[in-house]
């Protein structure tokens, strides 16, 4: 796929530039975003993969949707943070949710180096998010 700007520029896909920024880390940041990426695309194959919010500071977040934004994966220096749009609205039994939780609408997943995301766990959560933006649409 690829992104065409008014100015008639083309850029490179989105699904080009995250494999880009995991390249780019290098470290277990790239590694962790990457395995995550494969998660999402195996819960959800007919996934979209974005790039959005890009300002001078920062190249963007990647943005992973179906009928609505999925979750968003950032990368900072002591985490990978996974914040899914409408989180306080999906079940979470194995509580996974560890980040941003006193909002009424987003939930966060943080990954630090060296911790292991539970992949069926997390793979249900993708599933539920697709079916919870596909019922408000």
């Amino acid at each position: 796929m690829t992104v065409c700007y008014e100015d008639g520029m083309e850029k490179q896909s989105a699904s080009r530039e995250i494999d880009q920024r995991i390249a780019q880390l290098g470290d277990w940041r790239g590694e962790t975003l990457g395995k995550v990426r494969e998660l999402i695309k195996s819960a959800d194959p007919d996934v979209v993969e974005e790039i959005k919010w890009r300002k001078a500071t920062s190249p963007g977040v990647a943005v992973w949707s179906h009928d609505g934004i999925i979750c968003t994966g950032e990368v900072y220096k002591s985490a990978v943070k996974l914040t899914f749009a409408k989180g306080a609205s999906l079940p979470d039994p194995k509580k996974l949710f560890n980040s941003s939780l006193e909002g009424n609408t987003r939930r966060a997943i943080d990954i630090h180096e060296g911790e292991k995301l539970d992949a069926g766990a997390f793979k249900t959560l993708i599933r539920a998010a697709v079916t919870l933006n596909q019922a408000k649409k």
